[in-house]
């Protein structure tokens, strides 16, 4: 008998902060297997790290800490001109700070996932990469670090031994290089449902993506974000799980022994 597709969905929530409040995460929640805890730096704060932690207890998913440049301003999208040796302080101080949120409320965290310019830069700098992925080993070897599908961020945690994810995106565009077209670009996000939906099945079923160019790109995913702060974002992740369950895909988190 063949072995049922799975996959991983997680997505990006905690990202309210003092009295603005962005996203549903409780709603989110019932429809993915991870998610990303901004960490304070580029959204989030103290309260909300603490009750989005005790929601994803509550609602069984896998937790990832999801740190980001200081940019509070600038939601963290905006890359920002600091050394390797801050990179790595950042992002072990944020990582940390969720790990203790956590574990005070009984839970372990699962993986680390960089946010916004974080993530692009790791993606193709590898100086960056080797400190994000440095942090995250120091810290605890075991945590899986979610990256960009062939990027250098995945290629030097694979240095380091640390257990990878490959990360493939349901709502941006991709170049013939497999990375992601920058947000700058008018044609970097999938407005369309139907699109983004047509994306994630060839993801999922062939490993590949269309790129703005028309090429098909090869793409090794183990997981697959959807974003949590767009109008629209519940609505669109029950269309998600439900194609997803229609074509016999299991949604399910990322196990630390490296199956799925």
């Amino acid at each position: 008998m063949e072995k049922p597709f799975t996959i991983d969905i997680n997505c990006d929530l905690g990202e309210s902060f003092g009295i603005y409040k962005i996203g549903n995460d409780e709603e989110m929640m019932k429809y993915v297997s991870s998610v990303n805890i901004a960490c304070g730096f580029h959204a989030g704060d103290p309260s909300t790290m603490r009750k989005t932690v005790s929601l994803a207890l509550q609602a069984g998913v896998a937790i990832g800490a999801h740190p980001g440049f200081p940019d509070l301003q600038g939601f963290g999208r905006r890359e920002m001109n600091i050394s390797p040796a801050e990179i790595y302080d950042i992002t072990l101080y944020q990582i940390s700070a969720l790990k203790g949120f956590i574990e005070a409320e009984g839970g372990s965290l699962h993986h680390v996932k960089p946010h916004g310019a974080l993530y692009n830069l790791a993606a193709t700098n590898g100086e960056v990469a080797e400190a994000i992925a440095r942090a995250i080993f120091h810290l605890d070897k075991q945590l899986i670090l979610y990256g960009l599908a062939g990027s250098r961020l995945i290629s030097e945690g694979k240095k380091l031994g640390l257990q990878i994810a490959n990360e493939g995106f349901v709502d941006r565009t991709y170049n013939v290089k497999g990375q992601l077209t920058p947000r700058t670009n008018p044609n970097a996000t999938i407005t369309s449902e139907e699109l983004a939906l047509k994306q994630v099945m060839k993801i999922v079923k062939e490993q590949k993506v269309v790129a703005t160019a028309g090429e098909e790109v090869s793409v090794e995913v183990d997981t697959i974000c959807i974003h949590g702060d767009g109008e629209k974002a519940v609505q669109f992740a029950k269309m998600l799980q439900r194609q997803l369950t229609n074509n016999q895909i299991l949604i399910d988190s990322i196990k630390k022994d490296g199956s799925n």
